[in-house]
């Protein structure tokens, strides 16, 4: 189904021209004409898949219709990175009809505090928000929701995920009664369905894809031990030029450094990014990425939904995910607006099982490609024989043999080596 046989307005037409929209996507041909009709509405669909403009576009067709006194939408998500690219993506869509909108989310200067407070009272017609900082300034009393025709929850269960529940909850009731609410998640656990209940009047559904990687993503893994990894990293990106945009997750804070150096000491030009940046060390990472001044990004779980460039042409994850869906979410960084990629995940021994769950809930078994020769012993994956061991029983400690190095029976002892960053648990992001 093509753009041009709804009915959006001369305005909305020529941003979608002059951005190269012709086709729709799937959820946006299920998801737009039930928004077209004001009804509630919950959708699940992939990520990547074209769900910001889905509800985007009928929202900026009624708002380029008619003129608006005060907030006319309020859009809430997770992070702000997700914040920033659902801003910049109305920027785009509603350059011809005159939208006004504003980035709401913490971590800036007291300036930029001040310029939502000004948009809060006078009325831009978009917000777009994360729910801790749009709850700072409900608290201060003077946030103007009285006009607001529109609540939209992009990535309603990441949102969960990271407690907000309540936060939703209190922020749903300073808003009118009488508007639309659109509900868009790349899940649909059961606490979504209880938030659904809570806000949603009478919702009709939209269901796509629900938790399926991307078809056009070629998926693949290697079996190591956690002291390989970073030697395996080197050996896969030697010499890849052709590589424009490479990301890198790991689990782990305490490895992004460490990879990005080792990434920088072979010529790549890499940038970290993690929670403890500043947030304006954080838009100067990803404008650097989104450029291509930046060739590898090493993230954690921060970006795995809240970026939007198309381009990348590898996903790596350095680490298994402890939630499955989260795997779907970081290799659904590439592969979008329906080019190819490649995923490659680095499974340790200790981390088997996690990505066993993994492949029963896309479905499929991925490939294992073995290790190169040289890397010597690599566990075989049988997750079921236990999540510790992998496929080997526990041994005796000197039975144990060092990591990647095959057994000598020609000496005494063999010690083998530990990674202190693969027994440290995840932290928090």
């Amino acid at each position: 189904m093509k753009f041009k046989e709804f009915d959006f307005s001369p305005q909305i037409m020529e941003g979608l021209d002059s951005m190269g929209f012709e086709e729709c996507t799937p959820v946006q041909e299920l998801a737009m004409p039930v928004i077209w009709e004001g009804k509630d509405l919950i959708a699940c669909a992939q990520t990547g898949t074209g769900k910001t403009a889905a509800y985007l576009l009928p929202v900026l067709n009624r708002i380029s219709l008619k003129h608006n006194e005060g907030i006319n939408t309020l859009i809430i998500a997770p992070t702000r990175e997700l914040v920033l690219q659902i801003d910049q993506q109305i920027e785009g869509f509603s350059y011809f009809c005159g939208a006004t909108s504003l980035a709401v989310y913490g971590g800036g200067e007291g300036a930029a505090f001040d310029q939502q407070k000004s948009a809060l009272i006078q009325g831009a017609d978009i917000i777009v928000a994360t729910p801790g900082r749009l709850l700072s300034h409900i608290n201060l009393k003077y946030a103007n929701f009285g006009t607001i025709k529109h609540l939209i929850l992009d990535e309603a269960d990441r949102m969960l995920d990271m407690g907000f529940f309540d936060d939703i909850m209190r922020i749903v009731r300073e808003l009118p009664v009488e508007r639309q609410t659109l509900m868009f998640s790349a899940t649909m656990p059961p606490k979504i369905r209880k938030l659904a209940e809570s806000i949603l009047h009478n919702p009709e559904s939209v269901n796509i894809a629900i938790s399926k990687p991307a078809e056009n993503i070629i998926q693949a893994a290697y079996m190591v031990y956690e002291n390989q990894k970073i030697a395996l990293l080197k050996s896969l990106l030697k010499g890849k030029t052709d590589y424009n945009s490479v990301l890198i997750f790991t689990s782990r804070k305490i490895n992004v450094n460490g990879i990005v150096r080792e990434l920088k000491r072979m010529g790549f030009k890499a940038d970290g990014m993690l929670s403890d940046l500043e947030q304006k060390e954080r838009e100067e990472v990803m404008l650097r990425f989104k450029n291509r001044e930046t060739q590898i990004l090493v993230a954690t779980d921060i970006v795995s939904r809240g970026i939007d460039i198309d381009g990348i042409d590898l996903v790596m994850n350095y680490d298994v995910p402890r939630d499955p869906e989260d795997y779907v979410h970081r290799i659904g960084r590439t592969a979008r607006a329906q080019s190819s990629g490649v995923a490659i995940t680095l499974i340790s021994d200790l981390d088997q099982h996690n990505f066993k769950k993994i492949e029963e809930l896309i479905e499929r078994e991925i490939i294992k490609i073995p290790l190169p020769a040289d890397f010597g012993e690599a566990p075989a994956y049988n997750p079921i024989s236990g999540r510790r061991f992998g496929n080997r029983p526990p041994a005796k400690r000197n039975d144990r043999p060092k990591q990647g190095v095959p057994n000598n029976p020609n000496k005494k002892k063999i010690f083998r080596h530990r990674d202190r960053g693969s027994h440290q648990g995840h932290q928090a992001e």
